[in-house]
């Protein structure tokens, strides 16, 4: 399977974990925010105990000292943890690694640090989190799809089902989806949807 699958949902606990991994999803972000050490600790490692044996990858967020002792195998870092976060230290535990962008600055920065995919957000206009940057659009997948050349793109950032063939079409790899899931009335429905369409990508 690729990394990250076409279909990449982003949430924020255990419960949502387990959901996704029942369904059969092949890439899950954990996003859980602030967390003390030995929170974080705990909640990655249960978070890859629920995904033993599945063929869902968990993908840490931020908390990359976690993910090195719990034995994950993928992290996610935005610019404020990768400045801070030791790669060295990320690369030798042999984890592989995605870095949120917003702006070209941002982008030099992720691919300094030779990410194994990039984040390109937000797409749309999003209600999950105030954001300093104003919406991408459609258009800046493809440009920046041309600068990163190989390195995998993931689009996020207000991105509905209905929208994943102009994603894709546009030359983002994989879609990253929070609300879409997480706030849709039947989100296994909606789960299922996306697994369609990622078949059908693929």
């Amino acid at each position: 399977m690729p990394y990250p699958d076409r279909f990449y949902p982003v949430v924020d606990s255990l419960a949502w974990v387990e959901r996704l991994t029942r369904l059969g999803v092949g890439t899950v972000q954990l996003r859980a925010k602030n967390l003390n050490d030995g929170e974080a600790l705990q909640i990655v490692a249960d978070a890859l105990e629920l995904t033993r044996g599945t063929r869902t990858k968990l993908v840490v967020n931020d908390y990359w000292r976690a993910a090195i002792v719990a034995g994950a195998k993928y992290l996610h870092l935005g610019q404020e943890d990768l400045a801070e976060a030791d790669l060295a230290a990320i690369r030798e535990a042999g984890l592989s690694l995605g870095i949120s962008t917003h702006d070209d600055a941002e982008l030099a920065t992720a691919l300094a640090a030779k990410p194994d995919y990039v984040a390109l957000g937000p797409i749309f206009p999003t209600t999950l989190k105030a954001m300093r940057f104003a919406p991408q659009g459609v258009a800046k997948i493809s440009e920046w799809k041309q600068r990163v050349g190989n390195i995998p793109l993931v689009a996020i950032g207000g991105i509905k089902r209905e929208q994943a063939a102009e994603i894709f079409a546009a030359g983002a790899d994989s879609i990253a989806v929070v609300s879409d899931i997480t706030q849709h009335a039947d989100p296994d429905a909606r789960v299922r949807a996306w697994l369609e369409v990622e078949a059908e990508a693929a």
